[in-house]
């Protein structure tokens, strides 16, 4: 039954993240209130182990119908594939709870302004090229790669809106874009968490395959009804990890 219950979460998890990310929204609080008792690392491990793949698939099927700017964001995932790793050993040092209060705010002001402005993001028109594209690129990959080795919640959307807000892009081209990036970070958390054993394979291998089924449904759905409907999903998923951070950090005990 447990095996069910993951692999359903696993694949809405997929079919959301693959749109614009906040995957670990769905998948994260489904691991801990399945098994309350398990070290935190060894969910936080198992999850990356599922999500990772619909995040490489969903990258993928975007490639083969949205023209990636590769010579900027294969930089940006190295630049990413470091930050998290950086990320993940500075939270071996000091207690990332501080974040939990502040990261409201910081999504609050994120939904914001992307409702202020209406027309972001709604037409591909890029700032920059060349050099000045991957090195701002780069140093989004490096900023939001460390987050997300650090503590994580809403790496994909904060991906998406940089890509959007700072190169330019439309929101299907910053969210296949991100997913590329979202890999790496995700390639670089799971490599240390296997490392330490926190992984629960025998979970990972079923929830990847849902989690793919779930990327592939959601990829198709972003394709077809392009930059408008992935800004509305945008918006909907941010507004959710409002609520659930803003719980997190102020109501649970």
């Amino acid at each position: 039954m447990e095996l069910v219950a993951v692999a359903l979460a696993s694949l809405f998890a997929g079919l959301i993240d693959s749109i614009v990310g906040g995957g670990g929204l769905i998948l994260v609080p489904a691991l801990f209130a399945l098994f309350p008792q398990t070290h935190p690392a060894t969910l936080f491990g198992t999850n990356k182990s599922a999500s990772i793949w619909g995040t490489a698939v969903a990258t993928w099927q975007y490639s083969r119908r949205v023209q990636i700017q590769w010579q900027a964001i294969v930089p940006a995932a190295g630049a990413g594939f470091l930050g998290s790793l950086a990320g993940a050993w500075v939270v071996t040092q000091i207690d990332p709870g501080f974040l939990r209060r502040l990261l409201p705010f910081i999504l609050l002001a994120v939904l914001l302004y992307t409702l202020a402005r209406k027309e972001m993001g709604r037409s591909h028109q890029p700032r920059f090229t060349g050099r000045d594209e991957a090195f701002v690129a780069s140093a989004i990959g490096l900023v939001i790669g460390f987050y997300d080795g650090f503590f994580g919640p809403g790496t994909g959307s904060f991906l998406v809106f940089l890509f959007v807000r700072a190169l330019g892009y439309d929101f299907l081209n910053a969210s296949a874009s991100a997913k590329l990036v979202n890999t790496a970070t995700n390639l670089s958390a799971l490599t240390l968490f296997a490392l330490k054993g926190h992984v629960w394979w025998h979970f990972a291998l079923v929830m990847a395959a849902a989690n793919i089924a779930g990327s592939l449904l959601g990829t198709r759905l972003a394709l077809r009804h392009g930059a408008g409907f992935v800004r509305g999903v945008f918006i909907v998923v941010v507004t959710a990890l409002i609520l659930k951070t803003a719980y997190d950090a102020f109501l649970r005990g």
